[in-house]
């Protein structure tokens, strides 16, 4: 089974940063990729960025190409989302998830809010 933790959200203003993080439980964390998922207020929830098991391939919502960096590390069981230059629209839930034997797993998500 897997747990997913993320940390890191918090208010921030536009064209600031932040780096959320997202904690994997279990010994299998090596064997799935990871994706950032996000809800913003009255709107569906979408794909931001995903990183492979390896890390060697990363992928990117053209939203955010160019400003957030997603990278692991896997001594620490942890998929980061660093975020730059800050957008108003960027506010949402951000939710990380995985897969592994076919069972999707998600955090319960941690809250960015950009002010203008």
């Amino acid at each position: 089974q897997v747990q997913l933790v993320e940390s890191g959200g918090g208010l921030v203003q536009a064209g600031g940063s932040l780096r959320l993080s997202c904690s994997a439980s279990g010994r299998s964390f090596s064997r799935y990729g990871i994706g950032w998922f996000r809800q913003a207020p009255g709107k569906e929830r979408e794909f931001v960025a995903a990183i492979t098991s390896s890390g060697d391939n990363t992928y990117y919502a053209d939203s955010v190409k160019g400003r957030f960096t997603i990278s692991r590390d896997s001594a620490k069981n942890t998929v980061y989302l660093q975020m730059f230059s800050l957008k108003p629209e960027d506010t949402a839930v951000y939710y990380c998830s995985g897969r592994l034997n076919g069972i999707d797993y998600w955090g319960k998500g941690t809250l960015v809010t950009v002010s203008s």
